[in-house]
């Protein structure tokens, strides 16, 4: 069995205690089988033997997934390719995958971690500029997600909101199942911009998301729209981005939970190799235990803070960084 292979299947076992020596081993075997992480610790003078501390292990930047092929395997194994949206003139970031079976196990153990089994939902969708296109992780994460919940009411809405509201009033009626809208940020605030509706059943969740179609908000303003519109106490957030494999949800407040894979450190604004996570607000940099097969250490473009060890908030993008498809809100 493979180093990958044993690694994925140890993740279970992974404690909050023990998330140090799984990152150390994983990052160990990043800097010898992943040729572009390789040559950028060559080129910053590390060597990984010696690197001991989390804090420690330099985080490759996250614009590299759009030049280069981020891989710790040969890349004959690719099953599928995800690829960032974006505006015709951007360049995608593009996230190979090797295993889709250990894509949806993750996502899904990290789901029902937070919300409970996906069989007690009923799973509507509103992600209409990701079904445009058929590489989206985010689209393909909630189709597993519609089919593992066996529900002959769950499924994707694209331009018909008109059923997707007929749906949902039905559903709150009539169901004992929990219900989850989950939507791209603009597509919900055109269907709050339709008139208001009695959602007080349901668990509202954006993604994030203007892809230039509206102005961009803070997400504060964003979630005080919809809780207005769809009658709701708080709105859900999901963290997620096409480089990585795992996801942070957010109940509310915007505070979002790392799961078991994942840590965020910041880094500073002005300086990109100071990690000190308190700071009062940094670069996120993330170790995704998840990408096994890619690079499990990324230094993002997205601004935040940590709350504890297992929260964080997103405040929005650096300067200067290209509006992403699954963009966090700005400040």
């Amino acid at each position: 069995m493979s180093f990958s292979d044993t690694f994925k299947e140890s993740l279970t076992q992974l404690q909050h205690d023990n998330f140090t020596q799984y990152a150390t081993q994983l990052f160990r075997f990043q800097a010898t089988h992943n040729p572009v992480y390789r040559e950028y610790l060559q080129h910053l003078g590390v060597d990984a033997h010696q690197v001991t501390q989390l804090s420690d292990i330099p985080f490759l930047p996250i614009e590299l997934f759009k030049s280069h092929q981020i891989v710790s395997h040969n890349p004959a194994g690719i099953q599928k390719t995800f690829e960032s949206s974006g505006t015709t003139t951007q360049t995608t970031s593009k996230h190979h995958v090797f295993d889709l079976d250990f894509y949806q196990k993750v996502s899904q153990r990290i789901f029902e971690q937070k919300y409970g089994p996906l069989q007690d939902f009923h799973i509507l969708a509103l992600l209409p500029s990701y079904l445009e296109r058929d590489n989206s992780s985010l689209v393909y994460m909630v189709q597993h997600f519609v089919e593992q919940s066996d529900s002959s009411q769950a499924g994707f809405f694209l331009n018909n909101t008109e059923k997707l509201k007929q749906t949902l009033t039905q559903l709150q009626a009539e169901s004992d199942r929990k219900i989850l809208l989950i939507g791209v940020t603009f597509a919900l605030l055109d269907l709050a911009e339709e008139g208001e509706l009695d959602l007080s059943k349901v668990i509202i969740m954006e993604t994030g998301g203007m892809k230039g179609r509206r102005r961009e908000m803070l997400r504060e303003e964003v979630h005080q729209v919809l809780k207005e519109k769809f009658k709701v106490q708080d709105i859900h957030s999901e963290y997620g981005m096409t480089e990585l494999l795992s996801q942070a949800y957010s109940s509310g407040q915007e505070v979002f939970d790392m799961p078991a894979t994942m840590r965020i450190f910041l880094r500073d604004v002005n300086d990109p190799f100071y990690i000190n996570n308190d700071l009062r607000y940094g670069g996120i940099n993330i170790i995704d235990l998840a990408n096994v097969d890619s690079c499990a250490f990324i230094a993002t473009q997205d601004l935040g803070k940590v709350v504890s060890e297992t929260q964080f908030k997103v405040l929005g993008r650096l300067d200067n960084s290209d509006i992403r498809g699954c963009n966090l809100l700005v400040i």
